[in-house]
């Protein structure tokens, strides 16, 4: 295993250093965040109004795709023009985008619009992660990476909660109205920032690897939502387009070594320590997300719990999360040492998740959220390692395009461990019983009231198939979280 010691720089001599630079870059992120979900529960109020059911879902998809695609493109630019300057221009499109989602009168005007909103969010993401490595010295950057990973889980799951007052109180156009008002006062907080030029070089931007990165990331993205749906006849459009986004991806590589200005330096991802700590990021996401993704069904389906009671029961992995980010943050402030916490965390957390996978069964209710929350602590501890990692790595000219790629692989990592957990949900169900199988995937857009209309025995027959099948969706979460395991301990920078 290799290692490499880093010095730090000097500490910073303002006290007041956290109150100058922490709100104005966590505002513009929990923005990001949180309308990653918020729209969720607002789904069945904007499908009501505008119609067109089949399509409400792209309201969800078009803001992640283009968030994923807007991340690299202003890490680039913040790198080569200033990226408070940048920070600005993507709260002007998140916030215009937001004002037109309310004004939208139909599912297409509203996924444009969302389209737009996305391009805004991914640029408040990429760069509040640039802006700290701008203004922290390295060895203070694990607080403040602890403190916005910490906020980031608290708004992804504040968010429903947050939609679905807004949208019972004042209609589902106010989930986007509020973005107006908080937009402006990050604004006003990211004026208080310290100004950094950028390269000062001639800017030529890479329009033709922007567009062979969309030509990736938007087919990957689309084809493993439509994986998720588990229907055999979805399989040849998600065929084809993964077969645009290999296609996509062989272009994209031509073209950045190529490019004398790419979007997605080439020798940037040659490094170990990018590459390594990016796939680490992505495998990490398909645990954590897929996890949030599953879990409320099995904790419904499976234990009986209802739905309020198994959203209040999903909150052991919200402060997990955070509270193994601050954690983390926090030891590496106060000795250096980088990659052991995530070393030892991802060891806990998959211990944990293939215990599950082996025991669930006998496990009451409280020892399996217990047990959750333990493996949500320690995975938290990654979030903080995978920023600061790069950030070194890249150095102050790429710092927009690591932190960029942490972003985009955290979405595609994110988007394929949870279509792999649902294909192995859906395949452990055929193999027992097709008939469950196809109930399954009505449970997926229905929940658990779908098998209400069951006789007793059968539904009891039901739960246990799909109690057999989530331990090998806790297996295959558990696979990606030794995955992490082995990638943190492979990392090649143990400390700053």
């Amino acid at each position: 295993m290799a290692s490499e010691t880093l010095q730090p720089a000097a500490e910073p001599t303002a006290p007041n250093l956290f109150l100058t630079v922490f709100p104005s870059i966590m505002l513009p992120m929990f923005l990001a965040a949180l309308d990653q979900t918020i729209v969720a529960t607002a789904l069945p109020s904007i499908a009501g109004s505008l119609g067109d059911v089949q399509r409400v879902s792209w309201v969800v998809i078009a803001y992640l795709v283009a968030n994923t695609i807007a991340a690299p493109v202003y890490g680039r630019l913040g790198d080569a023009v200033g990226r408070k300057r940048m920070m600005f221009l993507a709260l002007g499109v998140f916030v215009a985008g937001s004002a037109l989602c309310a004004l939208s009168t139909s599912i297409l005007l509203l996924t444009a619009s969302r389209l737009l909103q996305g391009a805004g969010g991914g640029g408040l993401m990429t760069l509040s992660q640039a802006l700290i490595a701008e203004a922290v010295p390295p060895r203070q950057r694990g607080k403040y990476q602890g403190y916005l990973s910490g906020m980031y889980a608290t708004a992804a799951t504040f968010g429903p909660v947050a939609g679905g007052w807004l949208t019972q109180a004042f209609g589902w156009q106010s989930v986007f109205l509020v973005n107006l008002p908080l937009g402006l006062l990050a604004a006003l907080l990211v004026m208080r920032l310290p100004a950094h030029p950028g390269r000062g070089a001639s800017l030529r931007f890479d329009i033709w690897g922007t567009v062979f990165f969309a030509g990736f990331i938007a087919p990957l993205l689309l084809a493993m939502e439509q994986a998720q749906h588990l229907d055999r006849r979805v399989l040849p459009a998600v065929a084809g387009l993964l077969a645009l986004a290999v296609a996509s991806v062989a272009m994209l590589l031509r073209q950045e070594r190529r490019a004398a200005e790419p979007l997605l330096p080439i020798q940037l991802f040659r490094q170990a320590g990018i590459w390594r700590t990016d796939l680490l990021s992505a495998v990490v996401a398909a645990q954590t997300v897929s996890l949030v993704a599953f879990l409320p069904m099995y904790l419904q389906v499976v234990r009986g719990a209802g739905t309020a009671q198994s959203g209040l029961l999903l909150l052991p992995l919200t402060l997990g999360v955070s509270l193994g980010s601050l954690f983390c943050g926090r030891v590496i402030a106060a000795t250096g040492r980088t990659a052991i916490m995530p070393s030892i965390g991802l060891v806990v957390s998959a211990t944990m998740l293939l215990s599950l996978a082996a025991f669930a069964p006998r496990l009451g209710d409280t020892a399996v959220i217990a047990m959750l929350g333990v493996a949500a602590a320690c995975t938290g501890t990654v979030m903080p390692v995978v920023q600061m990692t790069v950030q070194v790595v890249a150095g102050p000219r790429f710092l927009g395009a690591a932190a960029a790629s942490v972003q985009f692989s955290r979405s595609v990592g994110a988007s394929i461990g949870t279509a792999l957990v649902g294909a192995v949900l859906f395949a452990m169900l055929a193999a027992a019983d097709p008939h469950t199988a196809a109930m399954f995937a009505g449970l997926v857009q229905e929940g658990p009231r779908a098998l209400a209309a069951l006789p007793e025995a059968q539904r009891l027959a039901v739960r246990g198939e799909i109690a057999d099948a989530f331990r090998a969706a806790f297996l295959t979460i558990g696979c990606f979280t030794t995955g992490g395991m082995l990638l943190a301990w492979w990392l090649p920078v143990r400390r700053i």
